[in-house]
């Protein structure tokens, strides 16, 4: 049966009200986190971004959901070595109940050490080489590697949890879920594309976890929930290649103007139907994902899980 847990944007949010957010997420009725891992966020308006490993310290002592990074780049910004750690961390705060997700990331991100911004194939066949280190250290073996795209000389990790931390690798196209099929104990989407799911599975995923998150904009007002909606996150409806090669929040502002908000209607449940809610919810889990992760956007938290607890999760979980 699949399970629903609560997403938490590092993006529009702070550290410590994204460990609120997770406390209120366990008491309502929600079974996993989600957490974003950025440097900057997608536009100025969203204005937050904080370090995704010090939350989830923070988070390790709050809650007692399982946690998945969605998604960490452990290519260009941060070296794979030191993900290793940091994630081999996580699940000993967490007691294993830590999942590192991780993807080829966006220039929005990666680029602000000055290093280039590799065209796609490029970028995952770096991944590739990233997830069989990062799996090589958590072995807790001393290790020299001189790969490709990475290096490491004599490393070794020295605080393990007691099982491999699982690594699942994030795709929105055929090639990089081709590549999560073959190399990732789990699978992270963002799209509700059975197609994808599909290919995941037949490429070699077979029964492995599909994780998905989405967002909502629960309010009372529908007008003002899609509003802000629209404000924050059109950016998730830009076409084409922007999401990775657009380098600064000020250029994810100015794009946002192609996006229509009839566009950004669709693609958002915004007020307080709860029927439109579970539309949303339920198109992920018919389209195959077994954890799918749910953002409120606006700022009304308390409706927003009043209404999930009482009506929405019931509903899906009984539909």
């Amino acid at each position: 049966m699949a399970s629903i847990g609560y997403f938490l944007a590092s993006e529009q949010f702070g550290p410590k009200q994204l460990v609120d957010q997770a406390r209120r997420a366990e008491q309502a009725g929600f079974e996993r986190l989600w957490i974003s891992d950025h440097f900057h966020p997608w536009n100025d308006a969203q204005g937050h971004s904080p370090f995704v490993w010090g939350t989830i310290g923070a988070l390790s002592e709050a809650t007692e959901l399982p946690v998945t990074t969605a998604v960490t780049c452990p290519t260009v910004r941060i070296h794979p070595a030191i993900v290793a750690q940091a994630a081999a961390t996580a699940a000993v705060q967490l007691d294993g109940r830590f999942v590192l997700g991780v993807g080829s990331g966006e220039a929005l991100n990666e680029h602000i050490l000055g290093d280039p911004w590799p065209e796609p194939g490029v970028r995952l066949d770096m991944l590739e080489e990233a997830v069989h280190l990062i799996r090589r250290l958590h072995r807790g073996e001393t290790i020299s590697h001189r790969g490709t795209h990475f290096r490491v000389q004599e490393a070794r990790i020295y605080t393990l949890p007691e099982r491999p931390v699982p690594i699942y690798v994030s795709g929105f196209g055929p090639q990089a879920t081709e590549l999560a099929a073959r190399i990732g104990d789990g699978y992270c989407t963002a799209l509700p594309d059975a197609d994808l799911v599909h290919t995941f599975r037949s490429a070699g995923g077979g029964d492995k976890p599909v994780q998905a998150g989405t967002k909502v904009s629960w309010d009372r007002d529908e007008r003002a929930g899609l509003e802000v909606a629209h404000r924050l996150w059109a950016n998730e409806l830009l076409p084409g290649q922007l999401g990775q090669t657009l380098p600064r929040p000020a250029d994810f502002g100015a794009a946002m103007s192609l996006v229509d908000e009839r566009a950004t209607a669709e693609q958002f449940a915004s007020g307080p139907d709860p029927d439109r809610h579970i539309r949303q919810l339920r198109a992920y889990l018919d389209a195959g994902v077994d954890e799918l992760y749910v953002q409120q956007i606006g700022p009304d938290l308390d409706g927003f899980f009043a209404a999930y607890e009482k009506e929405i999760l019931p509903a899906v979980r009984a539909a």
